[in-house]
């Protein structure tokens, strides 16, 4: 039997206090006499604040998603809300996915919070991550938290934190919790609910989410253009299906097809390996009853509800998915387009990326005359850049990981807003004798053909965490003097936050808040970024190669010249 760490085991029996509950009680004690190895992954640290708050697999012990740890979490941003806002009537909202125990889950939190005489608006069932965002800023609310785990697997459950503005949390708040959730015991954790604190919320802030929905994502596409196109959407058991056919409908779009078999919202996500709409895997059922009714595009959204994956006809009429940044890449060029039609575009107008999206995405929108600008991962940097600069609009923007955020109603990416979006310019693109895939690679012709891929390495466990750390070490230490033979001109490092032209021997500060990111540039434009995920055991490597392209017709030949470039990158880097 494997021996149990002395220091695992004192940790252990904090957990069998009177402080924590007979059943919490009685599977740590299962832990400590049947699975040893599971008790130190449970035990060996506190789960902590990731990119998007805590994100975890559940179970008992401080690196485990459970009422305790939630309830800690919940018990500290309580402190600092009194702080921040001092001599106010705190007011959160609170949501929750699919996911099992999500809904016990955010009862646990909203229990706390009014047992800190704080207001709780709760949803009285489950509501896309969006809608949450919405509702901040709605009910006037200093805070919301949504119970979701994104597209992790059924044993995972998680808790996004949204502040005042209806972003995610960013310095220096986030720092402050952190530090005050560290300082909370948990034998302090109040909780003993105040009920007459809790309201439970329901139609008018979903029909109030709907009218911004249709409002910011519709764009003058005329009736007949919207009844001749045939939209195939699947929530994958998620929470999307609460909302994202109601917007289509509330818009106009009439021939919407939903796949019967995944519109059940179920945390156990039966009918796919994964429900992440990035896996070509998840929308095999919404590719096959496409093709029975000959749709013109296919939207697949995650469980919360805030990423979506687009599969559209390429020239041929083959249905394929694309890929994030083409996503991105398309729903920016059409926005910017229109702000141009109703003369709103001005050099104060912005579009917003992140540092490991396409660098095609810039070229757009500065051809526009609009300001790009270029933020770490995570939408919550996007909803910092809107709150720290009033002066600018914002246009959209989104990331590669098939996220995207149309206008600033919601400060977070937003499937719903976003399907819509997709659907107007599908809608407009076919009734102009064109297609969405045949403007993309028009835009391709015109800015040049960028391709992208992401190699995800999954590191579980305590061994998992200390690889993925030397990995990052051995990036920094001895770092890659060639790229699929291409010389290696800069490097950027967002842990230090300096950037290192090789080619000029020169220094420079990179201005964007401090992240374990490096990025890497040749001198044919080749990047590559190496990032190790904050919420969930992996590292992440984001490849982009580059060429020009004269002419649509060229696209084939082309883009296998870069898929041989991407597999040179991934031979040079070793992980594939």
């Amino acid at each position: 039997m494997t021996q149990i760490k002395p220091e695992i085991l004192n940790k252990a029996k904090e957990w069998l206090s009177d402080n924590f509950d007979s059943e919490t009680q009685k599977n740590v004690n299962s832990l400590i006499e049947n699975n040893p190895a599971e008790l130190e992954e449970s035990f060996y640290k506190n789960a902590a604040f990731g990119t998007g708050g805590m994100r975890g697999i559940m179970g008992v012990g401080p690196n485990r998603i459970n009422k305790y740890t939630l309830g800690r979490n919940t018990q500290g941003i309580s402190n600092i809300l009194k702080e921040e806002f001092p001599g106010e009537q705190h007011k959160v909202v609170i949501a929750y996915d699919c996911r099992h125990n999500s809904k016990e889950l955010a009862q646990v939190v909203a229990t706390v919070f009014s047992a800190n005489g704080i207001k709780v608006f709760l949803f009285s069932d489950l509501r896309a991550t969006p809608v949450l965002s919405f509702a901040v800023k709605h009910l006037n609310c200093h805070c919301g938290i949504v119970l979701t785990a994104s597209h992790n697997p059924p044993e995972y459950n998680g808790y996004k934190v949204y502040w005042q503005d209806g972003g995610q949390l960013v310095p220096p708040t986030d720092i402050k919790i952190i530090e005050e959730i560290e300082n909370v015991d948990f034998a302090s954790i109040n909780f003993k609910a105040n009920k007459d604190l809790i309201e439970f919320i329901d139609k008018e802030v979903d029909e109030a989410f709907i009218k911004a929905s249709v409002k910011n994502g519709s764009f003058d596409t005329p009736a007949a253009a919207k009844d001749n196109l045939k939209i195939v959407f699947t929530s994958l058991h998620g929470t999307a299906i609460t909302v994202i056919p109601q917007v289509l409908e509330k818009a106009g779009y009439k021939n919407v097809f939903t796949v019967k078999e995944q519109e059940e919202p179920d945390g156990n996500f039966p009918t796919v390996v994964s429900p992440n709409p990035e896996e070509p895997e998840a929308l095999e059922m919404a590719i096959k009853l496409a093709e029975e009714k000959d749709a013109d595009i296919v939207i697949g959204t995650d469980p919360d509800g805030d990423r979506l994956g687009v599969a559209v006809r390429d020239l041929s009429g083959k249905l394929i998915l694309l890929n994030g940044n083409q996503t991105m890449l398309m729903m920016a060029w059409f926005l910017l387009e229109q702000w141009k039609k109703e003369n709103k575009l001005n050099e104060n107008s912005f579009v917003a990326s992140t540092i490991v999206s396409t660098p095609m995405l810039k070229n757009i929108t500065e051809n526009y005359g609009a300001q790009y600008h270029e933020v770490l991962t995570g939408f919550k940097w996007i909803a910092k850049l809107i709150k720290d600069h009033p002066e600018l609009n914002y246009v959209g923007g989104g990331e590669e990981s098939f996220g995207f955020m149309v206008g600033d109603f919601v400060r977070d990416k937003d499937a719903a807003t976003s399907t819509l979006l997709a659907c107007e310019i599908a809608a407009q693109m076919k009734a102009n004798g064109s297609s969405f895939y045949k403007k993309l690679l028009e835009l391709y012709v015109e800015f040049g053909l960028y391709k992208e891929e992401l190699i995800s390495l999954v590191k579980k466990g305590i061994d998992g965490e200390m690889q993925i750390k030397q990995m990052m070490v051995d990036l920094r230490d001895n770092p890659l003097k060639e790229i699929a033979g291409e010389k290696i001109v800069l490097i950027e490092d967002y842990q230090s936050s300096i950037a290192r032209n090789l080619q000029e021997n020169t220094e420079h500060n990179i201005d964007i808040p401090k992240s374990n990111v490096l990025i890497y540039y040749t001198e044919e434009g080749t990047k590559v970024a190496a990032r190790p995920s904050g919420t969930e055991p992996k590292i992440k490597f984001y490849i982009s190669v580059n060429k020009d392209l004269e002419k649509v017709e060229e696209f084939d030949k082309a883009s296998k010249e870069l898929d041989e470039k991407i597999t040179s990158v991934k031979d040079d880097l070793q992980v594939d």
